[in-house]
């Protein structure tokens, strides 16, 4: 545990150090995004585009870390084992790639499709059901959704095989 916790610690000490616009830690045993990380990030969080919380164990994501990394462009969040995002997630005005593949989501998260610059959502590897397919539709820079590995109910499945404006990856079984 104290191995993990100093990992965290260098990789932050680096990003502020160094200026950085990018946060990795990924591959850090984190269940939550540490409380602490906000403060001690609080003087370079508008700096930061890139965050990457990758192979952890974080069950779920508060509203304050999309209140603090407001300039987010890209968000990687694969392989943990989030249920739900919070609704604050729709108000990310930067984000154009969201990574959410291997996670326990049934459900869609649904304000995703509130973000109007987001070009990339992976949902691979989860337990999703159903999509808003015309919501999906409606948004005005998706260009790629990755739905392979989720159990998709026929109706999902027969709505995706309509032509889109983006590039959809999905198991389709036959």
């Amino acid at each position: 545990m104290a191995e993990a916790v100093a990992k965290v610690a260098r990789r932050i000490n680096e990003t502020v150090e160094e200026g950085k616009d990018s946060l990795d830690l990924s591959n850090c045993k984190l269940i939550s995004f540490p409380d602490g990380v906000f403060k001690v990030l609080r003087s370079v969080s508008e700096n930061i585009c890139v965050v990457t919380l990758a192979d952890n164990e974080l069950k779920a994501i508060s509203s304050k870390f999309f209140s603090t990394f407001t300039q987010l462009r890209e968000l990687d969040l694969h392989g943990n084992v989030l249920t739900k995002l919070p609704d604050v997630v729709g108000e990310m005005q930067h984000l154009t790639s969201i990574n959410l593949a291997n996670n326990s989501l049934s459900i869609f998260p649904d304000k995703l499709t509130e973000i109007a610059t987001l070009e990339t959502i992976n949902l691979e590897g989860n337990s999703i059901t159903e999509i808003p397919v015309e919501k999906l539709s409606n948004m005005p820079a998706l260009k790629w959704l990755n739905l392979k590995s989720n159990p998709l109910d026929s109706n999902t499945q027969s709505a995706l095989q309509s032509p889109h404006k983006f590039d959809i990856l999905s198991t389709t079984e036959s």
